[in-house]
């Protein structure tokens, strides 16, 4: 199944370059490790072990094509640690379950807490929600997921019934005239994307000129936190200037006569005062949709924010009053950042949810998935609480907690209370590769598989599910994190089967997720070894869903889009004499997430990207005594960072960026908001208030 050839070889893995080339002993074809458009990759390991990867069937960037120098990488963790001392499995297991008992005796089951990573397959999405609801009893479990694209999924849900990221494939975006990128730069974050959109004339909506921008046809620059205003001035003009298809409309829509009356009120120099962006850019940004093939596409930058549900929904709104979902080249879709953003949410690692996309308080969904697992529907724990909920309830509610494929300590907002929050835990454990930030305070660090040592399955921001292949074994005193799951259930004489064997789970998963709205019941690893599958997939003979409203027929009670009347409302913080700057946060091209791999990486760094910096405009730079590559010390009501200032025209003189992907001092998360969407839980990490100052020099 696996796509190996030739016998085991230990050596050290890298990617050298002029280098005479032996023979081939091992390959597999698998997807790249990073972000959710999981480009096809062929690995192959020669006779001295060393590991190089190659695009298959499309093109990679730059973290692509170097991943492979993660695999032996002298900072890979290969045997347990307590307390930072190397045991045996069999000491830290022991540990790790003698203190779930002794913190579940004393506080009662919901004290173990778990949070989990869109970077997971989906087989140990799935394990890990079983996991957590039967071999620790506890609701509570969520994911750095809700950090990435759950703004989206409450929209998607709110409007069309269902979330998926495209419902179509990105090959379809070949065929359209105008792609609207809304908060996103794809030119940086996922560099193959921007083949789909060679066609199409671009409209980037970012408060950056990014490498994207640069590529538009129209860049518009709004202030942060005004994008729902915007999509709602546009709406007026399509209004105002007859450029909506009323007969879409009609025939496939329910509430739109309110959500006219309330983009009435958005009449465009009112929306210019807000946003920013000029009258006649509003105006000709909604003459190029009016009447072609248009694809808007949102991304975080439209939903990290206290209103991301809302603003995504005021976009969905202007497509469905353009008539485009459902059209050929044309619709609504998100942009997934994590690698199985998409399946990570989809089978229970999410607080509220179970398998298929079920909702966890939803009686019939509890029995079904309790039949699968052999247990009685109320031995199931109730909904849990977000990420960041969770963590604020560290070391007070939950006194335990299980940490895999995330590192909260970097990536979550207001992070040094995050790490502060965790450090007053009973006791933390990490599964991890690398010795993450958050490892690195961790009570117990249990060492597991990387994406080439692993089967498993992924979905990607198509919702198109595709097969991980291994190339080789794990290293010696290395484990996966379905073992340790299995292992720990024995340890604790858990109910429910655990296993090891990622198809057997993965059958299991469709069985589980058979009826719901994230339907794998028809996919097995058999049929992915032919081809990929667009869920939902119902049955044996069913060939997928690759364009889910492609008869214009939505996953609503009636089947039609819901129009949702939104309002413009001001970021948590707004900038004022004392914080008179905007922060806004993203990524670079070199660095992926909080940087735990790709930092590790040499052929990553040396690079402008590879270190903090602050973008910040020459005006702005002037005015608080900056010069270009001083240091500046960031501040706002939560925290502070520093990082040496980028001077560049491409931001406006309002606000100011860093990427977020680096630690300790650096960390733009100590500064940003960890205020909530009230529906989506997403923090607000786009926008707060601060203020510049030059630093000390060490």
């Amino acid at each position: 199944m696996t796509a190996r050839t030739g016998p085991p070889v230990a050596g050290r893995h890298s990617n050298p370059s002029g280098r005479r080339a032996l023979p081939v002993v091992r390959s597999a074809d698998t997807h790249c490790p990073y972000c959710a458009l999981q480009c096809g990759m062929r690995l192959e390991e020669d006779a001295e072990g060393t590991v190089t990867a190659a695009p298959r069937g499309g093109g990679m960037c730059k973290k692509g094509w170097t991943s492979p120098e993660l695999l032996d990488h002298p900072m890979r963790l290969t045997t347990p640690l307590l307390h930072g001392r190397p045991v045996s499995w069999d000491e830290a297991l022991d540990h790790v379950a003698d203190k779930v008992r002794r913190v579940q005796a004393e506080h009662g089951r919901d004290a173990v807490g778990v949070f989990g990573g869109g970077g997971l397959t989906n087989e140990k999405v799935y394990q890990l929600g079983k996991w957590t609801r039967l071999a620790l009893g506890s609701k509570h479990i969520d994911y750095n997921g809700r950090f990435c694209m759950s703004s989206a999924a409450g929209a998607l849900n709110r409007s069309f019934g269902v979330d998926r990221g495209l419902p179509f494939p990105a090959e379809d975006l070949k065929g359209a005239e105008v792609v609207v990128l809304v908060g996103a730069n794809p030119a940086e974050t996922m560099p193959p994307f921007m083949r789909f959109l060679q066609n199409a004339e671009l409209v980037v909506v970012d408060p950056r000129r990014t490498a994207t921008a640069e590529s538009a046809q129209l860049h518009l620059q709004p202030a942060p936190g005004t994008d729902l205003a915007l999509a709602n001035g546009l709406l007026h003009i399509a209004i105002e200037q007859g450029y909506l298809d009323h007969g879409y409309i009609d025939a496939h829509t329910t509430g739109f006569d309110e959500v006219r009356q309330t983009a009435a009120g958005y009449w465009p120099a009112f929306v210019e005062r807000i946003t920013g962006v000029s009258v006649p850019d509003l105006y000709a940004a909604a003459r190029l949709m009016a009447g072609k093939r248009t694809a808007i596409l949102t991304a975080r930058g439209s939903e990290q924010h206290a209103k991301g549900v809302d603003t995504v929904t005021a976009w969905i709104n202007l497509a469905l009053a353009l008539g485009l979902p459902g059209k050929p080249s044309s619709g609504y879709g998100c942009i997934t950042g994590q690698g199985n953003g998409q399946g990570g949410r989809e089978h229970g690692q999410k607080a509220d949810q179970l398998p298929g996309y079920r909702s966890i308080t939803d009686p019939e969904a509890r029995e079904h998935v309790a039949a699968v697992w052999g247990v009685d529907p109320e031995t199931l724990p109730g909904a849990g609480v977000s990420a960041v909920e969770l963590l604020r309830k560290c070391g007070d509610e939950v006194k335990m907690l299980f940490v895999l494929g995330s590192n909260p300590v970097v990536s979550a907002p207001r992070a040094t209370r995050v790490a502060d929050r965790l450090k007053d835990l009973d006791c933390l454990v990490s599964l991890d590769f690398v010795l993450s930030e958050t490892a690195g305070i961790a009570e117990v660090v249990l060492p597991v598989t990387q994406w080439a040592e692993e089967d498993g399955t992924m979905t990607n921001l198509e919702g198109r599910v595709i097969r991980r292949r291994a190339l080789r074994d794990a290293p010696d005193g290395v484990r996966s994190d379905l073992w340790v799951m299995k292992e720990l259930a024995a340890r604790l004489d858990a109910p429910g089967h655990y296993d090891t064997d990622p198809e057997a789970i993965f059958e299991e998963l469709g069985r589980a997720s058979s009826g719901g709205k994230a339907d794998y019941s028809g996919i097995s690893y058999e049929r992915l070894d032919e081809r990929t599958f667009q869920w939902p997939v119902p049955g044996p003979d069913h060939d997928g869903t690759p364009r889910m409203f492609a008869d214009f027929k939505f996953a609503t009670p009636d089947g039609r889009a819901r129009f949702v009347a939104v309002d413009h409302r001001h970021p948590a913080e707004r900038r004022d004499s004392v914080y008179p700057l905007y922060l806004t946060t993203g990524r670079v091209l070199t660095q992926y997430q909080s940087g735990a791999q790709t930092r590790l990486i040499p052929s990553l760094g040396g690079t402008p990207d590879s270190e903090q910096f602050l973008q910040i405009h020459p005006d702005t730079a002037v005015r608080h005594g900056i010069g270009d590559g001083d240091r500046v010390r960031v501040t706002s009501r939560r925290g502070s960072y520093t990082a040496p200032a980028r001077l560049t025209a491409d931001i406006r003189p309002d606000t100011v960026f860093s990427p977020f992907h680096f630690p300790g001092a650096a960390n733009v998360n100590a500064a940003v908001s960890d205020v909530l969407d009230p529906i989506s839980r997403m923090p607000e990490f786009k926008v707060c208030a601060v203020k510049i100052a030059p630093a000390a020099r060490p």
